[in-house]
């Protein structure tokens, strides 16, 4: 693999960040604490073409492939995680599984309003019962006719409260646990389609997380993506691409932490000299640097396996494991750096403290990451 970014990434690279320097930092204090969801943030990031970067061309994307897609994501979360985790959702488990999955009819009715920005997307698979077990489906989705009408819950739902579109997991078969689950691409609008709360949360304040209810949704024939029953084959490819997006959201918390501790260890002061003069600072700071080029590599690995048509689901694990665990790591060296100030809320760190803990839970936790590899490696 090369590791050297092309031209092209980091140009996207540096668009990105002068967007969210002009456009976004003035006011990320502000949304947070009023839980703000950044729509309009969205929308403009549409218009600049990073709601469809995965996506084909000839559905209005941009077709840069996952590792451009990486190196965003982190420059995004390195500023805001909450619009990062909206994002990277709408761009791996939204666009990308219609791009891969969906009929040419679905591609083209939702794909262009995807890329665009102008529609947001959403993926529903865990429920009250079926977290890490994701199999575990007990939402119903019965064939009637030319219709599938779906009865159940699902619960954590990011985007949900803005999202246009959802990916629906549910059982169309109850006499094989992996085999019997479907995908359905479901409008917001359609009746029996309800959008619960929203749900109050310790990090990411500014990103949407409801539960959904659906009784007797009626969803065309048509709007099945793929093959009846192949559903989970689906759902656990998707979620190899989300797992890098969550490793890159990682990483840009990790960044911003990096970044945050330098600036005080050089300007806070302690027995008349700056603290990073001490050894133990350094080397918090040095660790930090250290398992952030090591996660980045994990992570472009992963995305590059992506790109060349791999499942990735080993390489992925490994990146949101290493990445997601560095984050925390690094937040909790940068409150400690901080001092006192660093637990105050409205402090930068504090914010990327609580904003790092959900990256070792969402999208498959630590635990099942480490099963995950360990099956690969131990299978025969």
């Amino acid at each position: 693999m090369d590791f050297e970014l092309s031209a092209e990434i980091r140009a996207l690279r540096d668009s990105v960040r002068q967007f969210l320097d002009e456009a976004v930092v003035p006011h990320i204090e502000r949304m947070e604490a009023a839980k703000e969801f950044p729509l309009d943030a969205i929308r403009q990031l549409g218009r600049l073409g990073f709601m469809g970067m995965t996506t084909p061309k000839e559905y209005s994307g941009q077709a840069f492939g996952n590792v451009a897609l990486a190196v965003v994501l982190e420059e995004i979360n390195r500023v805001w995680a909450s619009l990062g985790v909206t994002v990277s959702v709408h761009n791996s488990l939204a666009c990308s599984p219609l791009a891969k999955f969906g009929s040419e009819e679905l591609k083209r009715k939702y794909l262009p309003k995807l890329a665009s920005g102008e529609w947001l997307g959403a993926y529903a698979l865990t429920e009250p019962e079926a977290g890490s077990d994701a199999a575990n489906q007990s939402t119903l989705a019965t064939r009637d006719g030319n219709e599938y009408v779906l009865d159940g819950a699902k619960i954590w739902i990011t985007n949900g409260s803005y999202a246009d579109l959802f990916t629906v997991f549910a059982r169309t078969d109850k006499s094989h646990k992996t085999r019997g689950i479907s995908a359905f691409m479901v409008e917001r609008t359609t009746p029996g389609f309800t959008v619960g709360k929203e749900e109050p949360k310790l990090g990411i304040h500014s990103s949407s997380t409801v539960e959904i209810q659906l009784e007797g949704c009626r969803v065309p024939v048509a709007n099945r993506l793929g093959e009846e029953g192949k559903g989970f084959h689906m759902a656990m490819d998707t979620l190899n691409g989300g797992r890098v997006g969550i490793a890159s959201q990682a990483l840009g918390i990790a960044s911003a932490c990096l970044e945050a501790s330098i600036e005080r260890a050089r300007e806070r002061q302690a027995f008349g000299k700056p603290i990073s003069e001490y050894q133990a600072i350094q080397w918090m700071v040095a660790d930090m640097a250290t398992d952030l080029d090591a996660g980045r590599m994990l992570t472009y690995r992963a995305a590059q396996i992506r790109d060349n048509g791999g499942s990735g689901a080993q390489e992925a694990a490994m990146a949101k494991l290493f990445a997601s665990r560095l984050a925390n790591r690094a937040a909790s060296s940068a409150v400690q750096i901080w001092g006192s100030a660093g637990a105050l809320a409205g402090s930068p760190v504090e914010r990327y403290f609580r904003d790092a803990r959900i990256t070792e839970l969402y999208e498959g936790t630590t635990e099942i990451q480490r099963l995950v590899i360990a099956r690969h490696l131990l299978r025969s």
